[in-house]
């Protein structure tokens, strides 16, 4: 199976057709079908590593401030406890709490809605733990590589720019274009595998800083390069900034 990285924005997408979810719907008839899935979110960015066992995950309505519809809105994929077992084992020594009480977040649903529009295919999530750097989520991800010969697709959900200071005040203290070339750098970056200067994102000049003010949209992207091997190819989904210092960068390791 293949990873991915999916830049998931706004909510929103899970009820809009657009170019990002037209991708996305894209990627999902495309890619091999796959047993389950395991799904990195950087809305689950928490204290530990944490993975979900349900049953039947709910659908978290995680956020404030949107249309009735999108709180109604449903994402009844099954979990996998068995799954969640496998992730606890692959991961040890480090200790992997099975959690019954988290569900799936909007940077999960909101994607997988249009990847796997009919909620057939199990899904687990795992935490992003917030006390540890992204070394350790680098390596930790490492050890969920044998997934892949698995038939497990893992999904990570964040975004390269994700700046909500900037979208809400409009600030224009920046170069214009400055989200869209970071993205693109690290894209380049992605590419040729200097996977070194991405771990250290903040080293990566100014622009890091205003596009990674925080580290839990960016840290999920770290998860999908350090599943690529040797013979993979990074294969765009899609790019674009939705906002100035919003950016929808999506791609596969393959």
């Amino acid at each position: 199976m293949p990873a991915a990285f999916f830049g998931h924005g706004s909510p929103m997408n899970a009820l809009e057709r657009n170019r990002y979810t037209e991708a996305w719907s894209a990627f999902g008839e495309a890619v091999p079908r796959p047993r389950a899935i395991l799904a990195v979110s950087a809305h689950w960015y928490v204290t530990g590593t944490r993975v979900t066992v349900n049953d039947q995950p709910p659908t978290i309505h995680d956020f404030g401030g949107f249309p009735r519809e999108l709180f109604a809105f449903e994402y009844p994929a099954p979990g996998s406890p068995a799954l969640a077992q496998r992730v606890h084992d692959l991961l040890a020594p480090v200790s992997v709490q099975l959690d019954d009480r988290w569900g799936l977040d909007h940077g999960t649903w909101s994607v997988l809605t249009h990847v796997f529009p009919h909620a057939d295919v199990p899904v687990v999530q795992i935490s992003v733990d917030r006390a540890q750097p992204p070394a350790y989520h680098y390596e930790l991800a490492k050890r969920l590589g044998p997934m892949r010969d698995e038939g497990v697709l893992v999904i990570a959900s964040g975004n390269v720019v994700h700046n909500l200071e900037i979208l809400r005040s409009g600030w224009k203290g920046a170069a214009p274009g400055w989200a869209a070339r970071f993205s693109a750098e690290v894209l380049a970056r992605i590419q040729r595998r200097d996977h070194a200067s991405l771990i250290d994102y903040l080293s990566l000049g100014p622009e890091a800083q205003l596009a990674i003010p925080t580290p839990e949209h960016f840290l999920p992207l770290l998860y999908a390069i350090a599943l690529q091997r040797d013979d993979d190819a990074i294969v765009p989904i899609v790019d674009g900034a939705a906002y100035e210092a919003l950016d929808m960068l999506s791609f596969a390791v393959a």
